[in-house]
Formats: C-alpha cells, sequence, structure tokens
C-alpha cells in the first residue's frame, strides 16, 4: 500500500500576512471571525511589520514607545486593513508615478555647423561615433567634440505606469531586515522567511528530522515561475550595461529558477537529498506538490519540502502581462465601474473572478509545506493539517495560441474528483467537498474554469458544489499561486469558514453554474463539515494541474484504520509536546522574535566526512546511513 503524504508543517507569507498560524488566512476572513480572532489578526500583522515589540514585558509600538496592547491594536487595526490584500501600489519597491526609461532621439544642429560640445574623458564612447573628432581644450577631465551630422542620444524620461493595483506583501515588512540578505534577490528573501516560517511551524526540531530520516530519504522541491526578474538578479543582469552599470558576479547565478530550492539547501536545512523543481508558469507550486508526494508515496522519499517564491512586482514584468492584455489596468477598472477618467478606481476590488471583470491583479507571495509520510508522522507526533489524496497534471493538447486554454484541465479536475470520492465516497464528494479554483479575474478564466468546474459537477452528481477563489483578496503570485490557495484551505479546517469571493458583486451572464455554487459572501461551515478540497491550477502554456487534499480529521480516520487505535493513542501523547512547540513558535511571532533560519558558512563538510564500507555511505553527524543495497529493477533482463 501507498504511503500516505502528510501536511505536517506550513509557513509563507502574501499580501494577507504570514501563513502559518492560519494568520493570513484569517485576514481573509476578519470581518467573520469573532473579536478575539480580529485582535489575534491585528496582533500578527502589527508584530509582522514592525509596528509592535515586546521587551522586559512590556508591549512597545514601532518607536520603541510602551503602550497598552487592546488599545493600541484597536488604534492600529484600519491602518493594518488597509495595508494588507490588493491594494493601491506603494513606493517601497518603485514609484509607479515615475518610470524611468531611456526615449532615443536624434540631436542636430539649427545650422550646417556641426554640434561642439564637452564631455568627461572617461565617458568618452568606444569606439568613437563616425564624425566625431575630439580635441582636449585644456579642461581638466575633459574633452571637447566636434559631431557632424545628427546626434543619436537616448533621453532619461519617466512616465506613469498604466496598473497601480497589485498583491504587495503586508506594509512595513521587510524580509531583507530578518537576516543577512548580502543584495539577495527579493523573490530569494522570500523564500528563506517562508521555508523557515514552514520549518519552525512544525513543533520539532530539524535536527531530530534529520537524525531519524536517512539525507537520501528527504527532498527540498521549491522554485519560482519566472526566475529572480529584479536588480540584485536577472533583471539586473540584463540592464546593467545599457544603465552604464556593471554586472555583479551575484546577478546570474541568485537569477536561476530553482535557486529557492538551492537556498533552503544550502542555507536552511543542510538538505544531502533529492533537490529541484518543476517549472510550470502558474502550476509550479503543484507541479513540485506532485513530484513530493510521489516520492512518498513511493516509499522512496519520507520527508519532502515543497515551495514557491515569486516576486513579480517590477515594472518590466507589469509592462509585459499588461502589453499582453491580461492584467486589469486602471483605465478597464474605471470603465467597469463606469468612473470617470479623473476618479480613482477601487483597487481593493481589482480582481474579480467569475464576475464581470478586466483581467488578473500581479501579486508576490512565497509558501511552504512540510511533507512526511504516514509513519514518520505518527512516530514523530507530527502535527497534521491535512492530507495530500494526489495531483494530476494534464497539457492543453494542439493550440492555436500558447496562452490560450485548452482541453487539459478538463481532465487534470476530472481525475481529482474522482480521486476524492475513491476516499470520501461519493456523497462526501458531492456534500463534504468545495473547491479552490484557479479564478484569475480574467475574461477567459471565468468562461473555461466555470465550464470545467460545472461539468465536472454534473457528471459526478453533484449539485450546488462551492467554488472560491481567493485570488480575489491576495491576488496571482503565479508560482506560489496554488500554494496560497493551499495555505487559505488549511485555514478553513482551523476555523471552519470558506472566504466568499467578496469583490464580485454578480456573476458574469457568461460563467457555467448550473451545478456549482460561487460563494459570494463568506460561508461559516465549522470546522469539520468539509472532508476533502480540490485545488485547481490553470498555468499558462498548458500546464493545468489539480490536487486532491484531505482534511486532517480524514487524515486521522485513515491513520487509525492503518496503524490501529493503540498507535493513535500513543501517537496523540506524543504530538502534544510537538503542538506545544508549535504554539510557542506562534506566540514569539507575536513578540516579533525574530526565527528566520540562515545558516550560511555553517558546519560545510568536506570529503574526509563521507565513510563507504559495506554496501552504505555515512556521513559524520548524520545517525542514519545511506544504503547502496538498491532494488535492480531490470533484473529479469540482466544475466
Amino acid at each position: 500500500m501507498a504511503r500516505l503524504p502528510v501536511i505536517t508543517g506550513f509557513g509563507g507569507i502574501n499580501a494577507a500576512g504570514r501563513s502559518s498560524g492560519h494568520h493570513g488566512y484569517r485576514r481573509m476572513v476578519i470581518d467573520a471571525l469573532p473579536s478575539s480572532q480580529v485582535q489575534n489578526t491585528y496582533h500578527s500583522l502589527a508584530a509582522l511589520t514592525g509596528q509592535l515589540t515586546k521587551s522586559e514585558g512590556k508591549w512597545k509600538d514601532g518607536n520603541g514607545m510602551d503602550v497598552n496592547l487592546n488599545e493600541y491594536l484597536a488604534q492600529l487595526g484600519p491602518a493594518l486593513k488597509q495595508g494588507t490584500l490588493i491594494r493601491g501600489l506603494e513606493n517601497n519597491l518603485f514609484n509607479p508615478d515615475l518610470l524611468p526609461y531611456l526615449k532615443n532621439a536624434a540631436l542636430g544642429s539649427a545650422s550646417d555647423k556641426p554640434l561642439e560640445f564637452t564631455l568627461r574623458k572617461k565617458d568618452l564612447p568606444t569606439p568613437l561615433p563616425t564624425g566625431w573628432s575630439v580635441s582636449d581644450p585644456d579642461l581638466e577631465g575633459q574633452v571637447r567634440v566636434t559631431a557632424s551630422g545628427n546626434l543619436d542620444v537616448s533621453l532619461k524620461c519617466s512616465r506613469e505606469t498604466a496598473v497601480h493595483s497589485a498583491g504587495q506583501l503586508p506594509s512595513g515588512f521587510d524580509p531583507a531586515a530578518l537576516y543577512p540578505a548580502r543584495n539577495h534577490p527579493r523573490g530569494l528573501q522570500l523564500t528563506v522567511f517562508a521555508a523557515s516560517d514552514a520549518i519552525n511551524s512544525m513543533g520539532i526540531d530539524w535536527e531530530v528530522v534529520k537524525q531519524n530520516v536517512a539525507a537520501d530519504q528527504i527532498a527540498v522541491y521549491a522554485g519560482s515561475g519566472m526566475g529572480q526578474l529584479d536588480y540584485n538578479g536577472y533583471g539586473g543582469m540584463m540592464q546593467a550595461r545599457l544603465l552604464g552599470k556593471k554586472v555583479t558576479s551575484k546577478q546570474l547565478p541568485l537569477g536561476y529558477a530553482e535557486m529557492p530550492a538551492d537556498f533552503i539547501n544550502a542555507y536552511l536545512l543542510g538538505n544531502l537529498g533529492t533537490t529541484g523543481t518543476n517549472v510550470a508558469a502558474c502550476a509550479t507550486f503543484l507541479y513540485n506538490l506532485r513530484q513530493g508526494i510521489r516520492d512518498i508515496q513511493s516509499g522512496s522519499h519520507r520527508v519532502v519540502l515543497v515551495g514557491t517564491s515569486e516576486a513579480p512586482l517590477v515594472p518590466e514584468i507589469f509592462d509585459g502581462f499588461a502589453t499582453m492584455g491580461a492584467l486589469a489596468d486602471d483605465a478597464s477598472l474605471r470603465q467597469l465601474d463606469k468612473l470617470a477618467e479623473n476618479e480613482s478606481p477601487d483597487f481593493r476590488r481589482a480582481c474579480r473572478p467569475f464576475g464581470y471583470n478586466a483581467g488578473f491583479t500581479l501579486a508576490e507571495s512565497a509558501q511552504c509545506i512540510v511533507l512526511f509520510d504516514d509513519e514518520l508522522a505518527m512516530e514523530l507526533g507530527a502535527n497534521i493539517y491535512g492530507g495530500v489524496n494526489d495531483v494530476f497534471i494534464n497539457a492543453d493538447g494542439f493550440k492555436k495560441s500558447i496562452a490560450s486554454p485548452g482541453l487539459g484541465n478538463y481532465i487534470s479536475m476530472a481525475k481529482a474528483a474522482a480521486a476524492t470520492q475513491n476516499i470520501i465516497g461519493q456523497k462526501g464528494l458531492a456534500t463534504r467537498s468545495y473547491v479552490q479554483a484557479h479564478g484569475t479575474g480574467t475574461l477567459q478564466n471565468r468562461q473555461t474554469e466555470s465550464h470545467i468546474i460545472n461539468q465536472i459537477a454534473e457528471s459526478f452528481g453533484i449539485q450546488d458544489w462551492p467554488v472560491t477563489a481567493v485570488k480575489s483578496y491576495i491576488g496571482h503570485s503565479l508560482a506560489s499561486s496554488s500554494g496560497d490557495q493551499i495555505a487559505a484551505s488549511l485555514g478553513v479546517w482551523a476555523e471552519g469558514i470558506i472566504p466568499g469571493i467578496l469583490t464580485v458583486d454578480e456573476i458574469a451572464d457568461d460563467v457555467a453554474h448550473d451545478s456549482i455554487e460561487f460563494l459570494l459572501k463568506h460561508r461559516d461551515i465549522g470546522q469539520q463539515a468539509m472532508d476533502a478540497v480540490i485545488i485547481n491550477s490553470k498555468g499558462f502554456g498548458g500546464n493545468n494541474a489539480s490536487a486532491s487534499v484531505l482534511a486532517p480529521h480524514i487524515v486521522e480516520k485513515m491513520l487509525t484504520k492503518r496503524h490501529g487505535e493503540k498507535a493513535i493513542s500513543k501517537y496523540k501523547s506524543l504530538n502534544e509536546k510537538v503542538a506545544q512547540k508549535s504554539q510557542e513558535y506562534d506566540s514569539s511571532t507575536m513578540e516579533s522574535e525574530n526565527r528566520t533560519i540562515y545558516k550560511f558558512d555553517h558546519n560545510v563538510l568536506g570529503s574526509e566526512s563521507i565513510e563507504l564500507s559495506d554496501g552504505k555511505l555515512s556521513v559524520t553527524g548524520l545517525t542514519r546511513e545511506i544504503s547502496l543495497s538498491l532494488e535492480n529493477p531490470y533484473e529479469d533482463m540482466c544475466d
């Protein structure tokens, strides 16, 4: 029998806040929470953004002044809400009203005389342009240039961006301040935070995991869809010469799409096991998740960290998607709401999945989950946040346009529904499951995805299948988007509230929904009302993935059946200490204690740390040996 991949830790950061402890999820449903949970959510955001700390037993504001906690959070609440989720672009990444660009021009003289000007000698171009002559008029460090004919120049200009909305990280949160960032691209800064958050959320020290599992049975699958495209990554490498700057030694290596996995291995875990990433546009997280669960189901691996990090809020990416007509720009939002040209759109409602919409909203996010096989989870008393039943991936077949949707998502969704039905039955699928839709907010998505989900519901005998779309809150983080969906789904099981699509007043006429129900309001269902969720993702280029994820109470039933009541009782006893450790971590974050993991130049091992003997490989400091007695799958073909 296949081993069950169990979610034992999760963490990350997006426009709603920190993922572990379900804080980001609670920000989405804050209007449906009791006052104590609202206060807790404000507390988390205030600590995350540096506006609340605790020192010598006293609460202090961002300036170090003593404050009354409850009064301060009540006062700060509106600003914390305003500084989260989709909103108008802030200036911490770039100024959206003053985007620099170069405009080519040809300078000529008003008469037949050549142009004359002075120039610093070190700024002379090499080779000299045709028609230039240079003389030294005894100017200190300068020369006089005479240019015949037109002079081609590039003029520094600025413009206003067409898109002023995005799913930005909470206002005031700076991942680079949490560890020695050393000019790391923003996507890698987010990786360090997200992976640290996930590892700390486990309540089990990573060294304990390493001593209980052989090194080759641990895997990390993490990456980004677009690579690191800000100035400290590929973006700066491509721009440097054009901007008159030098390429740095870090820009190329740190720009790779798989660098999030490399950072996690080298600076957080010291991982010697399997590593890599699948790059699949907006479905990247689920592609990595499929790789991870296959490893666990087969028994080749016992621990897998799955993650993605995407930091695409740079002007060039806005330009690229806007030119495609994919983004909800300001003009389109005004047109939707019938606003005058001088009126500001409601940026909070920029993303409107399955309603009348204008495009998607770009966002940044990093999400990680930790998977154990079911036996290891029982042995270590790990927290159980859910279980991954299966992930299905299908391409679109022949396409007229690489950006257009195709048939692949029908297959992946149908298989995910069938796999879910295998576990919880047809009645469970029909009445105790729901769908986290890709729900980007584009015209094509609302038409195609609604038709897919509706047809799947009809074929499986489902009526009023609940469908939600969290991009309406946090935007589209590309590679990390399905990680955002999973983090929100884990929150639903913790609090019992499915986030509604609050940015939509009505479902568009071209959206299919005979057998499905798009939730336009929060739905309070209770903690154990849903046995499973289907996570759907439709990636650019025809990368479709759908996952069947099981609720923690279903996982516990499955573990009881496999391992027995006695083993479950022992597990629950072990879990008490683990759960307490997780809670201690959560409490520490509320006091702004920085537990970001970053181990640069830490315990670096050389060849002397490896010992080979008797079909085994041992590594200094690790209890478990790596077996070299490999099964030969081609034994019947060998002499």
